[in-house]
């Protein structure tokens, strides 16, 4: 019987996974090399879908002090990105960090499997990363998924609330590893008389640094309370999506696609809760 190869890889996100790279990590700190590896692993905890960098502890320029581990609360989603660092899915010892005096807790985890060779998994967030002398933003780039952004000339309408929001045949169709194909609208085909600005922002390690819009309450006839943060856009987009740069996609889960004139059902999201999924 055939395997279909996506859906192998997402029943795989119960265990623990782990890859080599031949690429040069480093990270810093106030400007300072605080981690500097040729011999790094990426590790994938159970639940987690994106990795994060583990090396061994003498490629790491802190001090690492053995601490108590968090408890993981009951009703975690089944899937987890890359926040919440210091809960663990498998057994292990969890460190504080301390480099030249600034204290990061829960900051630094050493699974116990013999395979990683004692590996000191480090959390993303405090620290500046590159692979080579590439800066690197959000996670590590995960080998086993891709991005392409396709030029389309179909015909693409976003509603919501019985209301056009976007109209076009100019869309970009955004193809990521194990997601919803994501159509991105030039900002001429968009109603943005119907969108405010939010304070929102997110990092994606393949796009950049995203703003988010919102439906104000009141714009929307059939929606009295809005869509808070229902589109985003990336105004500096990382070179590898350049194309999709000041263009807008709403969220697929959240509003209604019409894709060449038949209606799209609306995709599962895995980070979203059922009464998210079912809000507007």
């Amino acid at each position: 019987m055939a395997i279909r190869l996506g859906a192998h890889l997402l029943g795989l996100t119960d265990t623990l996974r782990f890859e080599p790279v031949a690429r040069r990590v480093r990270a810093r700190l106030d400007g300072k090399v605080v981690l500097d590896s040729t011999d790094a692993v990426l590790v994938w905890e159970p639940r987690r879908v994106v990795p994060m960098y583990a090396v061994p502890p003498g490629d790491l320029r802190a001090r690492l002090t053995p601490g108590d581990a968090r408890p993981v609360p009951d009703d975690l989603p089944p899937i987890l990105g890359p926040v919440n660092f210091g809960l663990h899915l498998t057994p292990g010892q969890s460190h504080d960090l301390e480099i030249d005096g600034h204290a990061f807790p829960a900051a630094a985890f050493v699974p116990d499997d013999p395979d990683l060779g004692g590996r000191v998994v480090v959390e993303w967030g405090p620290f500046e990363w590159f692979e080579e002398a590439q800066p690197v933003t959000g996670h590590p780039h995960d080998p086993f998924k891709r991005i392409d952004v396709l030029a389309s000339d179909r015909h693409l309408v976003v509603g919501l609330a019985g209301e056009t929001l976007a109209d076009t045949r100019r869309a970009a169709a955004v193809h990521e590893t194990n997601l919803p194909v994501r159509w991105y609208v030039p900002h001429d085909d968009v109603r943005t008389d119907l969108l405010v600005g939010s304070r929102t922002t997110s990092i994606c390690a393949y796009k950049g640094r995203a703003s988010y819009v919102s439906v104000p309450p009141g714009a929307l006839p059939g929606l009295p309370d809005g869509a808070p943060d229902i589109a985003w856009t990336y105004p500096h987009p990382l070179p590898e999506v350049a194309a999709v740069r000041g263009m807008f996609c709403f969220y697929a889960h959240l509003s209604d696609l019409t894709l060449d004139g038949v209606r799209q059902p609306r995709p599962e999201n895995p980070w979203a809760s059922p009464g998210d999924q079912e809000r507007f």
